[in-house]
């Protein structure tokens, strides 16, 4: 019985004590309710007239970032230009530039304290700039590139140490593919610190190729013969004119120097089609073009 009392006490403790803390929630509630009211009717009509200029100042400088990058991008690429790339960039870091202006007005616009975000970002970029130091060496790099454009998209260039054909440039790195289909990204650093050759900004290109004969042909006969063929190769240019001209006396051959100009897109068929018909004209005139031999004499028989 005496059990059966303490347990029906513990339970009435335990239910005050519910009903207490219960209470207690109920009046923080009340009184959370009570400061929202008054925050709303003290503050509540200013801070939406904030909000809602603020969703306008936000749109209105959208359109006018939209505007700005657009005309940017118009002047910088008015025509005859050729610099697009440094166009893109000048345009890029305008419209980052004026995006961060916009929000620092719309944080302004709604009673934000602004002074230690742009304290901070200033610290922020200062850390930045020590940590990522390839990185700005990189677009650094890049705005030479862009600036300058020693090349362009689907030029064939030797950059870095690599040969290949533009595919993308952007600010951190230069992306080519080569001749056997590979991709190669390139940073800009690399690229920029190095000599850059452009095989594609001139119209025309000479085709340099050497071919040999053998000591005993006719020299004058043998060059005759060779302008002769490489006039009739299509794609050869007039003017200038071809040269064929003796190169140098080698070991075992006479080397002709044999040098053509086509435009730039012809070069290769050019190269292998007067290789081909060189070859056939020599064979068909009988000029002699010589190759590595080794002769064995065999020493007479002692009686």
């Amino acid at each position: 019985m005496t059990n059966t009392v303490e347990t029906a006490e513990t339970a009435c403790d335990l239910a005050e004590k519910a009903g207490e803390t219960f209470s207690g929630h109920i009046d923080e509630g009340a009184q959370l309710v009570n400061k929202i009211c008054e925050w709303v009717s003290e503050k509540g009509i200013s801070f939406a007239i904030n909000l809602a200029v603020s969703a306008a100042i936000f749109l209105l400088g959208w359109l006018v970032i939209k505007l700005i990058s657009a005309g940017v991008r118009k002047a910088l690429l008015k025509p005859g230009a050729k610099k697009s790339l440094f166009a893109t960039f000048v345009a890029s870091v305008v419209t980052k530039t004026c995006w961060v202006l916009l929000v620092i007005m719309v944080l302004s616009r709604l009673g934000l304290d602004v002074a230690p975000l742009i304290a901070g970002l200033g610290v922020t970029g200062f850390i930045l700039g020590f940590a990522f130091q390839e990185s700005l060496g990189n677009l650094a790099s890049g705005m030479m590139i862009a600036l300058n454009e020693p090349f362009k998209v689907g030029d064939f260039v030797n950059a870095g140490g690599h040969a290949g054909t533009i595919r993308e440039m952007n600010m951190m790195a230069t992306v080519m593919t080569t001749p056997d289909n590979k991709r190669i990204v390139l940073p800009n650093k690399t690229v920029w610190g190095g000599p850059i050759t452009n095989f594609s900004a001139m119209e025309t290109r000479r085709v340099d190729m050497q071919i040999g004969i053998a000591y005993g042909e006719n020299i004058a006969k043998a060059l005759e013969i060779a302008k002769r063929a490489v006039a009739s190769v299509p794609g050869v240019l007039e003017d200038p004119a071809p040269a064929v001209t003796v190169a140098s006396l080698d070991s075992s051959q006479v080397t002709l120097n044999i040098r053509p100009w086509a435009k730039n897109a012809d070069y290769w068929t050019v190269l292998s089609s007067t290789l081909e018909r060189v070859k056939a004209e020599f064979n068909k005139e009988g000029v002699e073009i010589p190759f590595p031999q080794i002769t064995v004499h065999e020493a007479a028989k002692r009686s």
